[in-house]
């Protein structure tokens, strides 16, 4: 739980931890806790970039799926998120490691560098030690 939601946090404006992974996860785990802590910093030129247009228009950074891509079916969509205008962030929120992913219309390119066609529902495996996200393309 506490690697799933270090994923989920790795990819929002802000990574905190409720309790310290280092003083309760196994080597294995806290590694890919520090990967997500890495991934985090990686994107915080694009999140600092979102949050001072978010100052001035009131967007938010962070936005349900629905907001970013309105009459695609996503108003019920609990599981995935956009960052910003460019990644839509899929985490894993239960016990399984595969998951269904809803891509809006458009070209989305996976963390793994795989380009997919939006517009329909794709199946990814996501182990452990994946946090995926896609980037549009166009």
């Amino acid at each position: 739980m506490i690697v799933r939601s270090a994923q989920i946090h790795a990819l929002m404006p802000m990574m905190q931890f409720s309790v310290a992974p280092w003083k309760i996860l196994s080597k294995e785990n806290l590694e890919i806790v520090k990967d997500m802590a890495e991934l985090h910093e990686k994107f915080g030129p694009y999140i600092m970039e979102y949050a001072r247009e978010a100052a001035i228009s009131g967007e938010p950074i962070v936005r349900h799926m629905e907001y970013s891509f309105p009459g695609e079916g996503f108003a019920e969509c609990k599981d995935q998120f956009m960052l910003g205008d460019e990644y839509m962030v899929t985490p894993m929120v239960t016990p399984e490691n595969k998951r269904s992913v809803k891509l809006p219309k458009g070209t989305w390119q996976d963390d793994f560098g795989i380009i997919h066609k939006g517009g329909r529902i794709i199946e990814i495996e996501v182990p452990l030690n994946r946090l995926p996200y896609f980037e549009k393309i166009k």
